[in-house]
């Protein structure tokens, strides 16, 4: 744990006793984030002003533990809410100047002044302020990664639906655009979903997919060679005219033991009763 700063019970009693003059000051130094304090409350329940006095708190106290703690809470939450990253840089470094304003009006306030190492005052108080900074930032990156990455696999777990529909038969609803990167999630999901599941029949149902360019038609029918290879029958449905007008003019064909039928309904019905 770092030193407290000199006379720290004092600045902390003074910065108490004006209070309100140092928000006044660290508003007017905050020009751009003074009118979305309460906009930033609202979304995040962040108080900005409250969380400033703590933080000038565990600066004058010393307090690495806790000031590096309440760093990663502030990072985590506005990762967590996606707040503007420059709006909290500029809100620290407002706090930085108004901190120093206030030791010197407490300095110039001492009847009984005593000699300040300001040298190492200066190190201690904007190293304090700078690892705030810096655990902030790295929390929020930290945090908001993983928001992503939590995100992204959520997509592409929507993005690829095998439902099962009884022990051995799923179907696979392909709706929306399909590119490059969904048939690479596809490829995935579908063959480790067979292999998990045991899916002896798979019904991909096209029916939502209004175009798909020659390299995705090309992965698909990979894919479906890949379940074969898994001991799964796949079962084409729902295919759009043009989808098959393309694959007629690029010479591709499903393999035989590939069947299709024209609507989901017609798989479900068969496939049911089997």
């Amino acid at each position: 744990m770092a030193e407290v700063l000199q006379n720290s019970e004092e600045i902390k009693a003074f910065f108490e006793k004006y209070q309100e003059a140092f928000d006044e000051q660290l508003l007017n130094e905050a020009v751009n984030v003074r009118n979305r304090i309460d906009e930033i409350l609202a979304i995040g329940n962040i108080d900005l002003v409250a969380n400033a006095h703590r933080l000038v708190f565990y600066i004058i106290d010393g307090n690495e533990e806790e000031l590096q703690l309440f760093a990663k809470q502030e990072g985590i939450a506005w990762a967590t809410y996606s707040m503007e990253l420059s709006f909290k840089l500029e809100w620290v470094q407002a706090i930085r100047r108004t901190l120093w304003t206030f030791m010197q009006q407490y300095n110039d306030a001492k009847e009984n002044k005593v000699a300040f190492d300001f040298f190492r005052m200066e190190k201690d108080i904007n190293s304090r302020v700078d690892t705030f900074l810096n655990t902030f930032f790295i929390n929020y990156s930290t945090y908001k990664d993983s928001l992503l990455l939590a995100h992204r696999e959520m997509v592409e777990s929507l993005s690829v639906p095998i439902i099962p529909i009884n022990t051995t038969v799923s179907i696979l609803p392909l709706i929306g655009s399909v590119d490059a990167f969904r048939t690479s999630v596809l490829e995935e999901k579908v063959l480790m979903e067979i292999g998990r599941s045991r899916i002896q029949t798979l019904i991909m149902d096209f029916s939502g997919i209004a175009n798909m360019e020659a390299e995705e038609i090309h992965h698909i029918m990979k894919i479906i060679d890949g379940t074969a290879m898994m001991g799964c029958t796949t079962i084409i449905t729902g295919l759009r005219a043009e989808v098959v007008r393309k694959m007629i003019h690029l010479g591709l064909s499903f393999d035989q033991k590939t069947k299709t039928l024209g609507t989901l309904q017609q798989a479900l019905k068969e496939y049911l009763v089997l």
